[in-house]
């Protein structure tokens, strides 16, 4: 069941540096919300924050709350492998397990968390590869390791991997920036697709991107190097690229800037 992500005056830090500060943003469910703006804005550190993967890096931390459908991700009760398990979280450069097989790499999350019946094991596989588009590409070869498929085809097989656990939201920072146009639009034409089921946020540099996957465009940006990022205006792409309200919008989408 996706669910909806409301963040509410989150602040995030590098130990003493201020890299976000004070973004409040609602993320619908079933739909696809882009993160776009310049390098250093703290897009990206937004995203690793709605999995808390970010406190992952010594002296990291989130202020503010994160809630998941009413409940804050960063309640001391809440353990953050659970979090990550309904948060999935694919990443800008394809990392699918060298060592294991395509079948292998889909179910490894599964392994992970204890299932060891071999059919539900294969079952799941198959499912979230053809929930990935991969199936008929690579069903004759499961045994044959992740890392001999093409650069594009490793995307969607670490796509299928993030699914296969059955998370609510998916996280993908820029998935498509080291692909080829045509593998780029495979994974753009998978997006679409997985909207139906889940919760996406997306990261992308790429203006064009944004405006053909998302329903929900978020511009950040930053007054000047070494400031806090902060998040200057959300809503529907078309307003966005269309109609933004703020003209640091305009100039960034207009290419004046960043």
């Amino acid at each position: 069941m996706a669910k909806r992500l409301d963040l509410r005056d989150v602040n995030i830090h590098y130990g003493d540096f201020h890299a976000v500060q004070n973004v409040d943003l609602q993320v619908p469910p079933r739909s696809v919300t882009a993160f776009i703006g310049p390098s250093g804005c703290g897009k990206s550190t937004v995203l690793r924050s709605l999995n808390r993967m970010h406190e992952v890096i010594p002296g990291a931390y989130v202020e503010g709350e994160i809630l998941l459908d009413g409940e804050n991700i960063y309640d001391r009760r809440i353990d953050p492998v659970a979090v990550r398990n309904t948060i999935g979280m694919v990443f800008q450069k394809a990392n699918p397990f060298p060592t294991m097989s395509i079948e292998e790499n889909v179910v490894a999350g599964l392994k992970l968390s204890g299932m060891k019946n071999r059919k539900k094991l294969a079952e799941v596989a198959e499912k979230s590869l053809r929930g990935a588009n991969l199936w008929e590409e690579v069903k004759d070869r499961l045994d044959k390791p992740g890392g001999g498929l093409s650069g594009g085809q490793q995307q969607r097989l670490c796509i299928a991997r993030a699914i296969a656990v059955e998370p609510e939201v998916l996280l993908m920072d820029e998935p498509c920036s080291a692909l080829d146009p045509i593998s780029t639009l495979a994974v753009e034409d998978l997006i679409h697709e997985l909207k139906e089921d889940f919760t996406i946020v997306i990261v992308t540099h790429n203006m064009q991107q944004a405006a053909r996957v998302s329903d929900q465009t978020a511009f950040f940006s930053l007054e000047a190097a070494g400031r806090p990022g902060q998040l200057v205006e959300v809503g529907p792409t078309k307003k966005i690229f269309g109609s933004p309200e703020r003209q640091e919008t305009e100039d960034y989408i207009s290419g004046r800037f960043g």
